[in-house]
């Protein structure tokens, strides 16, 4: 069986190759049941594999691109102009089944119209969605979509968030049978916008989707739902919050720890506890969002993501690759969304 194919934008970021070549070192040297293309300046890439051992360089390609996709571009402008970067590059390889996956930490709408234009939709899939994996108070991760790609849906957009959303918590979590529900201001039936009750209406009919009814943004992390469906507004609003809430417990445990001598003796003695609740609610490891829908494997990395969440990101794409994750939705859409037509 030949191995699986992860393409990576080394230009990609706020911080540029140096993050990203290191966590792309990391990935080679930890999987070596996959290849990887590496696209971006060649000189800067062959330079940082040449730490690598002949086995592991022998998985690596290098396609240079003489572009750079800068984070402040307009999506229009970089689709049009920057058809030589490395983002559109990694895209092409997906397209021409040259790799299983790609990720990017560059310019989100750039990223997003180059798959979209580039990718197309799967046949029943309006608009691709942003999706990712965040923690609840159990053991169990639920996955919150769209976070960004589009913040105006209809019902029908929504709707099909759910399936594309229950296939990928089914194939990654292994859940038989994922519970999805719709992000709303309230569980009662006559509260949220006309969009979020049409969507409840089509959900309730499709027998093979495990519609729960509406959670509130306080029910995200409760465990209660394994998908949480909502417009790009409000999920990039409720991703950013969260990660800004993260950021802000561990600053003050930290902070807290050096007070004074007793506060640090007391964070020595409850060192392994915190470092339990830091894994626990480190954004990095949540970071890798699965842009679902297209007829290929793109995973959106946080632009200012470290070194250790470029990696994770690396992981999510070989896991969707495994798992072959557009093929599954597809297949979900056949039997759930086309039927309904």
């Amino acid at each position: 069986m030949s191995k699986l194919t992860i393409a990576l934008d080394i230009m990609g970021g706020d911080h540029g190759p140096p993050v990203i070549l290191s966590a792309t070192l990391k990935a080679i040297r930890q999987h070596p049941d996959f290849k990887f293309i590496l696209c971006g300046d060649s000189e800067i890439i062959n330079t940082a594999l040449e730490d690598l051992l002949p086995e592991q360089r022998a998985r690596v390609s290098v396609s240079h691109c003489e572009e750079v996709v800068d984070m402040g571009e307009a999506p229009a402008f970089a689709l049009r102009n920057k058809k030589h970067s490395s983002m559109r590059r990694i895209i092409e390889l997906v397209a021409s089944n040259e790799a299983d996956a790609c990720v990017s930490a560059g310019n989100t709408g750039a990223l997003l119209a180059m798959a979209y234009y580039l990718l197309k939709t799967l046949p029943g899939v309006d608009r691709p969605a942003l999706v990712s994996a965040m923690p609840t108070a159990s053991q169990h991760k639920v996955f919150l979509l769209d976070l960004g790609a589009n913040v105006n849906c209809t019902s029908e957009t929504l709707f099909q968030y759910g399936v594309m959303g229950s296939v990928l918590a089914a194939q990654v979590s292994g859940i038989e049978q994922p519970r999805v529900a719709l992000l709303n201001v309230g569980e009662e039936d006559i509260k949220g916008n006309a969009q979020v009750k049409l969507a409840d209406q089509l959900f309730r009919k499709a027998e093979a989707i495990n519609y729960i009814g509406y959670v509130e943004g306080d029910d995200i992390f409760t465990d209660c739902a394994d998908v949480v469906v909502t417009d790009g507004f409000t999920g990039n609003v409720a991703l950013k919050s969260t990660e800004g809430l993260a950021k802000l417990v561990i600053f003050e445990v930290k902070r807290q720890s050096q007070v004074n001598l007793l506060t640090r003796i007391m964070a020595r003695i409850a060192l392994p506890l915190l470092k339990s609740i830091y894994n626990r609610v480190n954004p990095d490891q949540y970071n890798g969002a699965s842009l679902l829908g297209l007829r290929g494997i793109v995973i959106k990395s946080h632009g200012n993501a470290s070194a250790d969440a470029f990696y994770y990101a690396i992981q999510q794409a070989m896991l969707e690759a495994k798992m072959g994750i557009p093929e599954k939705i597809k297949s979900k859409i056949e039997t759930v969304l086309l039927e309904q037509l």
